[in-house]
């Protein structure tokens, strides 16, 4: 029974230390990366670049689109929703690896911003870190504008500008809402959806765009069936 005991409580310690070391891992990948370049100079190296768009410059359908499928409480969160983490938590744990990663719009940010996208504990710390910072520095709306700048949409676009041009020759303000839930379907995996190979499965995912917005009553189910349907 004592060596029973032993047995457990040395599981546990082991399971506290290689925690508290992934902690400190990924803190210390967190301070070297912002010390190297401070958020500041990342966030005006990204307005500098001539494709970059303000919010007001962009079709209002495609940022509901966004938001809806990507991070539904993007308003009203603070750069993370617990549950989100604690669904992910369990999952990964269930299959033994970061199977899931729950990120809202500011974690995605943050990955976008300063790390891989290799699936790592010790880089979802440091983005945790990156997390805090963006929404103590910036407003929702700051972030949501240079989220929709730096995200990929595949077929080498980079940023809604570059995609709406590369896409479909318009400016973000006047693509249609068929374009819009599109296009807010393809960061989740764009090498997937990218519309110059992978236009059916871009159809797919928008039908789940379609769906996220009409479960949050910003369309109807005609509407959807409407969209859906229209010629990109």
């Amino acid at each position: 029974m004592k060596k029973w005991k032993h047995g457990i409580m040395a599981v546990i310690l082991l399971l506290i230390v290689s925690v508290g070391s992934i902690g400190i891992i990924g803190f210390i990948r967190y301070k070297t990366l912002i010390m190297e370049k401070p958020l500041d100079e990342v966030i005006t190296e990204v307005r500098n670049d001539p494709n970059y768009v303000s919010l007001d410059d962009v079709s209002d359908d495609f940022i509901q689109a966004l938001i809806a499928v990507e991070d539904p409480q993007f308003y009203s969160h603070n750069g993370v929703v617990l549950s989100n983490i604690m669904e992910a938590a369990a999952t990964n744990m269930r299959e033994q690896r970061l199977a899931m990663g729950g990120s809202t719009i500011t974690q995605q940010l943050s990955k976008n911003l300063y790390l891989d996208s290799k699936k790592t504990f010790q880089r979802k710390i440091a983005e945790l870190f990156f997390v805090h910072d963006l929404e103590q520095s910036l407003s929702k709306d700051e972030i949501l504008e240079l989220y929709i700048n730096v995200i990929y949409f595949g077929d080498g676009y980079y940023g809604i500008k570059e995609a709406c041009e590369g896409y479909f020759h318009q400016e973000p303000k006047n693509i249609t809402i068929a374009q819009a839930t599109i296009l807010a379907g393809l960061p989740q995996a764009p090498a997937l959806y990218q519309l110059s190979d992978g236009m059916m499965y871009a159809k797919q995912r928008q039908h789940s765009v379609l769906e996220a917005m009409e479960q949050q009553h910003l369309i109807n189910h005609e509407q959807l069936t409407i969209i859906y349907r229209q010629p990109i």
